[in-house]
């Protein structure tokens, strides 16, 4: 099922319906779209012709075969009866309206969601490595732990994502059509025309693929201080115990060995914070580069 990428200005609940929204796509693009609502469908013709029907052969059973009495009964309540179920066999199910909602909100906020299957092979894959770098940043432990501007990469980010969709929805759209029109083949004096534009879109690309850079090389930052933090965290949890392999050692008398290695660990750790705040340090510049 297509992926679907939003604005991040489209409230949440319906960014939610929109990206959820594939199947509902695919039948859209088959030509599907749901009936207007109060229109009688060929459906809703044929029960009306069929309960009408119905209700002219109760009638006549009614009033010509059963007698006034037993026909005025049938009238009364077998016809209601009748008229009941036509209306409630009218009401839309839940998934009738799930669909037409979706329909609503994809034709209201149409221009402000991209779908990934609509991108060329070349924008899918540029789209797939952004796309990578954020979610690296997102699920790293230095972001979830506040390390880095949690809060700014929560709107930045979904911003940068959104931006290269965009851009990458209208090169991938022009290209193909440019393509198209190429293909046919062209006189001089067209192609003339036609390599500079070709060249613009080349150029296009290369301005979207230094923003996919930019994204990358803060998720390498970020991947920098995520293994500082991890490695850190370790050497704590063995300075936490340092007492216990210092006990056992003198225990032991293994003191000729152990010296050396819990002095190492010490200075091991001593390192690990520093080289965590230099790679935080230099995440955060990376994150500055990106909002230039």
């Amino acid at each position: 099922m297509a992926d679907v990428v939003v604005d991040p200005g489209v409230p949440p609940e319906d960014a939610q319906l929109l990206r959820e929204s594939g199947r509902v796509l695919i039948k859209m693009r088959q030509g599907w779209a749901p009936e207007p609502r109060g229109a009688i469908s060929g459906r809703q013709h044929r029960r009306i012709a069929m309960v009408g029907g119905l209700m002219f052969f109760g009638l006549m059973m009614g009033v010509g075969l059963m007698g006034q009495t037993v026909g005025m009964l049938l009238l009364v309540v077998g016809i209601p009866m009748l008229i009941l179920a036509f209306v409630r066999s009218d009401v839309p199910d839940d998934e009738d309206e799930y669909e037409r909602q979706v329909y609503d909100h994809l034709r209201w906020y149409e221009g402000r969601y991209v779908v990934t299957d609509d991108l060329d092979e070349s924008a899918g894959r540029l789209l797939a490595r952004a796309q990578d770098a954020i979610d690296a940043v997102t699920s790293s432990r230095v972001n979830t732990e506040g390390l880095l501007d949690d809060v700014r990469n929560g709107v930045m980010l979904p911003a940068q994502e959104w931006e290269i969709a965009r851009l990458l929805a209208k090169l991938s759209d022009l290209r193909t059509k440019h393509r198209e029109t190429v293909s046919k083949g062209l006189t001089p004096e067209v192609a003339a025309v036609a390599e500079p534009l070709a060249r613009a879109l080349d150029n296009s690309e290369e301005a979207v693929l230094a923003r996919v850079e930019a994204l990358e090389r803060y998720a390498a930052n970020v991947g920098d201080a995520e293994r500082a933090y991890i490695a850190h965290h370790q050497i704590e949890e063995l300075r936490g115990r340092m007492h216990q392999y210092e006990e056992l050692v003198a225990e032991t008398g293994a003191d000729g060995f152990a010296v050396p290695e819990l002095e190492r660990l010490t200075e091991d750790a001593d390192h690990l914070e520093q080289a965590l705040r230099r790679s935080v340090t230099s995440a955060q510049e990376a994150f500055r580069h990106l909002e230039s």
